[in-house]
């Protein structure tokens, strides 16, 4: 027997017990030859990880309820970046839509809203049910905000695994809601070293840009990490980056490749500020170059003759240096 019907022989089993309002089965709708064959590892690894969760809710005696959608508020820190186009909810829904949804949500009662409730996991099967204008099923429980957060982070572990820069703004987001750093590495399942990268980065890329690339699942930890840095150390760089949001096109392109518009942009914008003086000699050879740029001056040398000169005489031009360094504080 497949994962997936092992998985729907169980929810129905707990619906038969626990369900407080059952509706009508759906028939099952075979999902065919194509649809099994591209059927990825990730996929069984959701199911799995899905099921795990059930069998815990039923030894806790937890019951499935069914809820109205529009009672349901997602969580008070969103750990996603939405996507105009987004084809793994498309297919969650197609699924929810044939098989009805098999893994209930878990909510807990709205901490200001009486008889509304908030997600702590499960957004996108709570989208999938209002959209499909169907009731969603979810397990009930009193939570505080730290095991709210707790249980979004476990969730996205097993699961789909959230992007960097996703990771990074959701640890930001709860730095700014005042949750420490212990809880935010238990969140993210991270030691406090990742915590500190994760920051970085948010602290060094605006919110705006962030959300305007989207989670960009293809782009690591060292390639944001240069953004950020290139983005503090390059007014250009900064500057080409807010230009190239405000193309027409942008925000048509896909998420990764918004990402290498934007690094590419800011490599152009660098080449282009850089000053570049040559060193030549009373006839014209060229001996060396000077480039200055935003992050410092580098000299380099093409003659073999002038670098054997600069190296034997080295020690005279430090001192040099220093003398004049020393006269101009004088004055």
């Amino acid at each position: 027997m497949k994962g997936r019907d092992i998985l729907k022989s169980m929810v129905n089993s707990a619906e038969h017990t626990k369900v407080e309002t059952p509706q009508a089965p759906v028939p099952h709708k075979p999902a065919g030859a194509v649809r099994a064959m591209n059927l990825s590892l990730g996929r069984l690894n959701e199911e799995a990880a899905a099921a795990k969760d059930l069998r815990e809710a039923i030894a806790a005696g937890d019951k499935v309820i069914e809820l109205d959608p529009a009672l349901v508020e997602v969580s008070f820190i969103r750990d996603r970046i939405p996507l105009e186009a987004d084809p793994q909810f498309d297919d969650l829904k197609t699924s929810i839509a044939d098989s009805g949804q098999q893994v209930p949500i878990l909510v807990r009662p709205h901490p200001s809203k009486p008889s509304h409730y908030q997600a702590a996991y499960g957004h996108r099967r709570l989208r999938a049910a209002d959209d499909l204008g169907r009731p969603v099923k979810a397990v009930v429980r009193n939570l505080t905000d730290e095991q709210v957060i707790l249980a979004q982070g476990q969730e996205n572990g097993p699961r789909v695994d959230l992007s960097f820069i996703e990771r990074a703004l959701f640890a930001r987001r709860l730095e700014e809601h005042g949750f420490d750093r212990d809880t935010i590495a238990k969140a993210l399942s991270v030691d406090k070293p990742e915590i500190s990268r994760l920051l970085q980065v948010a602290d060094g890329v605006p919110s705006e840009i962030i959300l305007a690339i989207g989670p960009a699942p293809k782009v690591g930890r060292p390639r944001w990490l240069a953004f950020a840095e290139r983005l503090k150390d390059s007014s250009a760089s900064a500057k080409r980056v807010e230009e190239e949001l405000q193309a027409a096109d942008f925000l048509a392109t896909e998420t990764n490749k918004r990402f290498d518009r934007l690094w590419k942009a800011m490599t152009v914008a660098e080449k282009k500020s850089k000053d570049l003086e040559a060193v030549r000699t009373k006839k014209g050879l060229p001996l060396a170059s000077i480039e200055r740029s935003a992050r410092g001056s580098k000299i380099t040398v093409t003659s073999a003759e002038f670098a054997e000169f600069l190296s034997s005489h080295m020690h005279e031009f430090v001192a040099m240096f220093e003398q004049e360094k020393d006269g101009k504080s004088a004055d």
